[in-house]
């Protein structure tokens, strides 16, 4: 039996992360504590592994509300600022154990950060950046593995598309999750066969070039046939409750520190 999975959705918001500045729309000016949403990121754990999906600049706030204690290795979905400029709060967990975090990304991805955080990879001047390692993936299933226990998690990247952008969803045993998308190939739908709990980006109601709507999103969630689909990446026209309600079955909105798993 694989291990169980548990995903605790640390932001779930576009790039703005709501409330936007500036908005005085109804849902940035909302009290339901579901409609204020930080970027987009996610804790895996798998058998004692904690794997962080991205680390944007809500991320040292998302840690300390969740009382993150250790980070084995991060997944990078895509290069963008919202997905990556949070890297160097990862410092801290290093404070306690001096063995570096691998960081794993789509080949594009992992230039681009590499060039961002050349203080970090490459530069080798400063002696207290964060201690991670940065590698390229090529589509291959790898492990990642506990610093801790040893334990490893099996993780299976994803390929899909962001408009022109490659990126990477990744699948954790019968838990897949893929922000930052709207179109998934028949490859990658195949690796998403007997996924139970998908989480999945659905940006707004309207169409967008780059990003699933609703109606997209739902006919992914359909293809998939998970027993619960989480939306994620939604922006302040979208309202929680009254979206929420209208979901069809199995198809829900998530929010900032759900734990969804399978």
């Amino acid at each position: 039996m694989a291990d169980r999975v548990r995903v605790t959705l640390l932001g779930t918001g576009t790039s703005t992360g709501i409330p936007v500045i500036g908005c005085s729309c109804p849902v940035c000016r909302s009290s339901d504590p579901r409609d204020t949403r930080s970027r987009c990121s996610a804790l895996v754990q798998v058998d004692g592994v904690s794997i962080l999906i991205d680390a944007g600049p809500d991320f040292r706030a998302q840690a300390l509300r969740e009382n993150i204690e250790r980070i084995d290795a991060v997944l990078f979905t895509h290069h963008h600022f919202d997905h990556v400029v949070g890297l160097d709060d990862l410092r801290p967990f290093l404070f306690r154990n001096r063995a570096p975090i691998p960081c794993y990304a789509p080949p594009e991805t992992e230039r681009v950060v590499r060039q961002m955080f050349s203080y970090i990879f490459d530069d080798g001047s400063y002696p207290g950046v964060a201690n991670l390692t940065l590698h390229a993936l090529d589509g291959t299933p790898f492990e990642v593995a506990s610093r801790e226990s040893g334990n490893v998690a099996r993780v299976i990247p994803i390929p899909a598309w962001h408009g022109e952008t490659p990126v990477y969803g990744y699948r954790f045993g019968k838990v897949a999750y893929l922000t930052d998308t709207n179109r998934i190939p028949d490859s990658s739908m195949a690796l998403l066969k007997g996924v139970d709990v998908l989480i999945l980006d659905a940006l707004r109601r309207r169409h967008h070039p780059t990003h699933f709507s609703f109606d997209e999103a739902i006919e992914v969630s359909r293809r998939v046939k998970a027993r619960e689909t989480w939306f994620v990446h939604m922006t302040h026209t979208v309202g929680h409750a009254e979206e929420d309600q209208a979901m069809p079955e199995g198809v829900r909105l998530a929010y900032d520190g759900l734990v969804v798993g399978a």
